[in-house]
């Protein structure tokens, strides 16, 4: 089976890929990189808990102006 890796978008072979689903260690270390850095991330309640926080103060700005 052939697939595309995440990170390169190269053709890989799946099976016997000791990377998979990247095409080599390189791509898996930028991918590992990329979650250490937080360049990724995954939504969560706390998240948008913030966000809705971070819009009341906003608006409590302007009224003060």
């Amino acid at each position: 089976m052939v697939m595309r890796c995440p990170i390169c978008k190269s053709e890989t072979v799946y099976a016997g890929n000791p990377f998979r689903p990247f095409c080599s260690e390189r791509c898996k270390l930028i991918d590992l990189d990329n979650w250490l850095e937080g360049r990724y991330r995954v939504p969560g309640i706390h998240d948008a808990s913030r966000n809705a926080e971070e819009h009341q103060d906003e608006g409590s700005d302007e009224r003060t102006a």
